[in-house]
């Protein structure tokens, strides 16, 4: 199964896709705003920020890190605990991990981020945002998550500084291993390696691509990172608070470290340029890529030779049809991402039961596919066709814990109800793909429509009789889009008639062009 990244590379935009037997694994885009982009707070940035607000009622505070939106602090991610509280809650969450496991039907896939593939730590002794952080505070903070939407970035104290093997965390106290590292004798001894490597009191977590790599390798990479932490340790005794205090990889270096992983066979680039940095980068840190980064030359562009392009607008669509003929719709939303299920045109071979399973079981794999392409986030609700068997059901759970497991994005998912319903979370670090490919639909300002020109016409019509009744003058003017004025001056002209004769009024109707399907006036 050939497995390549192709980099497409054109002024102001760099796009990256991780495909696989012509699926897209990832897809990643950057459009380049000149000086802008370096006031931008990318994941991984770290800043000495001064605390604006703390705000007791919501545990949180809000922080000046030197970007056009205040970055937000939850009170779990301001509180660096002490070494003993570390240690403590590292056996209670070893405690509350075995019981979610315990659990039947709850299921959940530990992707690591983008960031530093970390577990999820929260520590949660009594502490109050108020205790923790002061207004006017300079605290050093670092993006976890970049803007969305209207929302500023979010932030956290827990510093990490992701390597291409490992992750290292100078205030927590932690050795884990990337949970995508299956093999216990792997795992055992990746963590004995990083024991020895760390000392008392730090933090290292081996990534995905950790697997297989020597003592040396892990070293090396864990002494990079001390370097960096010193570096910006030195920096921060000079720096005024709300500035910039290290700025992580760019765009393209930071896909090339987070996606390009041992099974990825070919580095293929369309710009000379960028492939001389794509080749700088992998011989520092992807030895393993030498000699496997080809230059596309071809007449047809790279993402359209790929189908990438293709793929890309089947994600800006709400509607995506299944091989079979049925479908799945999906609507995002700012507080969810819906998705139901369709036979469509499927009529199925043998009864409706097996019709039924089979397009669920087709629509599964879109599922994670549409998920990981678009990159939805937060919850996600799959209403699939109602299966009356047990067994049916499971099976579709069951297919889509499967899928699931080639996004790299954290997911959390429920079984499914007697509804039919899937409930699930998908971690959230990035824009939409929609939201960075579109804008709100200027005419109808994102509601997705417009009231009817018959609804309009009525309205028009009782805002005359209400004009009739109040004016002395004679005539009464309406101006109106086209269609509307059409309408009126058509098969509602019956009423306009009336209009006048009742009231001994003269009505003149006039189009104008610039107006709105569902705009106005009277005179």
């Amino acid at each position: 199964m050939a497995k390549e990244l192709i980099v497409n590379e054109t002024d102001k935009e760099c796009r990256v896709a991780l495909v696989e037997n012509s699926e897209i694994l990832d897809l990643l885009i950057h459009r380049s705003h000149g000086k802008e982009d370096q006031n931008y707070p990318v994941v991984g940035n770290i800043y000495l920020g001064r605390v604006l607000r703390v705000l007791p009622g919501m545990q949180s505070a809000f922080v000046d890190i030197g970007t056009d939106r205040a970055a937000f602090l939850y009170v779990d991610d301001a509180y660096i605990p002490t070494l003993k509280e570390q240690r403590e809650m590292a056996e209670k969450l070893k405690e509350i991990q075995t019981e979610k496991e315990a659990k039947p039907g709850q299921v959940i896939h530990d992707e690591m981020s983008t960031l530093s593939e970390t577990v999820d730590m929260k520590f949660r002794p009594d502490v109050k945002i108020q205790d923790v952080l002061k207004e006017g505070q300079e605290i050093l903070v670092q993006v976890a998550k970049e803007p969305i939407s209207t929302k500023g970035p979010r932030v956290t104290r827990h510093i990490t500084l992701a390597g291409r093997h490992i992750v290292y965390m100078p205030y927590i106290e932690h050795v884990g291993v990337s949970r995508r590292i299956e093999n216990d004798e792997e795992r055992d001894r990746l963590k004995e390696a990083l024991e020895s490597i760390r000392p008392e009191g730090k933090g290292v977590i081996a990534r995905t691509v950790a697997e297989g790599q020597s003592y040396k390798t892990l070293k090396k990479d864990y002494d990079m990172l001390v370097k960096i932490w010193k570096d910006v340790q030195k920096k921060i005794e000079k720096a005024k608070a709300s500035n910039l205090i290290y700025h992580d990889l760019n765009f393209l270096q930071r896909a090339l470290r987070d996606i390009t992983d041992e099974d990825v066979d070919k580095i293929i680039v369309d710009n000379k340029s960028t492939m001389k940095q794509v080749e700088k980068f992998a011989n520092k840190y992807l030895p393993q890529m030498k000699g496997k980064i080809d230059y596309y030359n071809e007449e047809t562009p790279i993402f359209e030779h790929y189908s990438i392009d293709l793929e890309i607008e089947r994600a800006l669509s709400n509607k995506v049809f299944l091989k079979s003929g049925g479908s799945i719709n999906v609507d995002q939303t700012e507080a969810l991402v819906s998705i139901d299920v369709n036979t469509g045109k499927f009529v199925g071979k043998k009864t409706l039961e097996e019709t039924i399973l089979k397009t669920n079981l087709e629509a599964v794999k879109e599922i994670a596919y549409q998920l990981r392409l678009r990159n939805c986030g937060g919850l996600i609700i799959c209403d699939f066709i109602d299966m009356e068997k047990a067994e049916h059901r499971e099976q579709v759970y069951t297919a889509l814990i499967e899928a699931l497991k080639k996004d790299r994005a954290k997911t959390n998912v429920l079984p499914i109800s007697e509804l039919g319903l899937v409930e699930m979370t998908r971690k959230r670090t990035r824009d939409t793909l929609i939201r960075t490919m579109c804008e709100f639909c200027p005419y109808c300002e994102g509601t997705g429509r417009v009231k009817s020109v018959l609804t309009v016409c009525f309205e028009v019509i009782r805002e005359v009789m209400k004009a009739v009744r109040r004016s002395p003058k004679s005539k009464i003017q309406v101006f109106a889009h086209p269609e509307v004025c059409a309408r009126l001056a058509g098969e509602e002209f019956g009423i306009i008639e009336t209009v006048e004769e009742i009231h001994n009024k003269t009505l003149s109707i006039r189009a104008d062009n610039n107006y709105h399907v569902e705009q106005y006036e009277i005179f």
